[in-house]
């Protein structure tokens, strides 16, 4: 398809080809919109892993990419039939360094929508794109700066959070990177039970580690040896952000969880990284409060929509009151059980 938005610019956009691949990369690397969830491994992992329909979204004038949308099919009974960018992904929409490829690529995607007669097209936004669009605010993200020296980094915390860290040196915690998922896999597992979440399979996680490498990286912290906490984390230009973890019984007493995340922000420092994003959190949750304990002020995420089918935005969060039987009762099951049955479950909520 070809969109001409000025009569010397032609802008064409067409789905993902493999021989685009690296020419996608470089674009992402370079972007400042992009994100590391933009990364085109995560096509692969989507396909690969959950087996859900994508379609990667280039905008190029001249041959070159000056414009990419990551978008993904999610179905299933409970939840509809619909195109997200990106599923499992907090950030997602376009990445583009020209309005004009920006409009195509949003344009684009909706008549995707419209031609699959899918429910709804969801654009995960770190900024207002189509402010006529239906939106939804209930998320916010925590973004702040780590300077170069621990001590700096230590005392931006603020006092009461400091001292929950404290404790958790006084107990004699350790902080260890490991080379797998093995250690934190179950601790994972049993912290997303509690919630009430039905947990991703055991291949997701190896699979993030093969596909990113290096810039997806497991620490786990322990005491006398044994694996209390633990996070993976994904690195991105001069950005780490935390995105899965967990831990034990044990870690509430111990302040494992504290500890791990001071434990981050102090390697990710030493190894030259400036930002810690702290990731996305529905507003006025336990998780939301934690990261403003930690001196992390919240910023809008705007989720933005184009509804085909849907009469109104979807409300798919565990806030919903039509979910709160199943959370409750998914909370009480032996984590066995739940470590059967989530993943089947897990691939649909996107």
């Amino acid at each position: 398809m070809s969109i001409e938005t000025a009569p010397q610019t032609p802008i064409t956009v067409t789905e993902f080809h493999p021989r685009d691949e690296a020419a996608w990369e470089a674009f992402v690397e370079a972007c400042p919109e992009a994100t590391f969830f933009h990364r085109i491994g995560w096509r692969r992992i989507l396909e690969e892993v959950f087996g859900h329909r994508t379609h990667y979204l280039c905008a190029k004038a001249d041959g070159q990419i000056r414009g990419v949308l990551p978008l993904a099919e999610v179905k299933s009974l409970l939840f509809g039939h619909a195109l997200v960018s990106t599923p499992f992904c907090v950030y997602g929409g376009v990445a583009a360094d020209d309005e004009s490829a920006r409009q195509a690529l949003e344009q684009a995607a909706a008549r995707l929508a419209e031609q699959r007669r899918l429910d709804h097209l969801a654009l995960r936004n770190r900024s207002l794109r189509q402010p006529h669009w239906p939106r939804q605010d209930l998320y916010a993200t925590f973004r702040k700066g780590l300077a170069p020296d621990a001590e700096t980094n230590f005392q931006a915390i603020p006092r009461k959070q400091r001292a929950m860290v404290r404790k958790g040196m006084e107990a004699g915690l350790e902080a260890e990177i490991d080379p797998d998922v093995d250690r934190l896999y179950p601790l994972y597992a049993e912290s997303v039970r509690n919630l009430g979440t039905p947990v991703f399979p055991l291949a997701y996680f190896r699979a993030l580690k093969a596909e990113f490498g290096r810039d997806c990286e497991v620490l786990t912290i322990t005491h006398q040896g044994r694996a209390v906490s633990s996070v993976l984390s994904f690195y991105f230009r001069d950005e780490v952000l935390p995105y899965y973890g967990g831990g034990n019984p044990a870690a509430r007493d111990l302040k494992a969880n504290d500890f791990m995340y001071w434990a981050l922000m102090r390697h990710a420092a030493e190894e030259g990284v400036g930002v810690f994003d702290f990731g996305r959190s529905k507003r006025d949750t336990g998780s939301f409060r934690f990261k403003k304990h930690w001196g992390f002020e919240p910023q809008p995420l705007h989720y933005e929509y184009h509804l085909v089918r849907d009469r109104e935005v979807p409300q798919r969060n565990p806030l919903n009151p039509r979910y709160r039987l199943f959370i409750e009762t998914w909370k009480r099951l032996p984590l066995p059980v739940t470590r059967a049955l989530g993943p089947a479950l897990a691939r649909h909520l996107g």
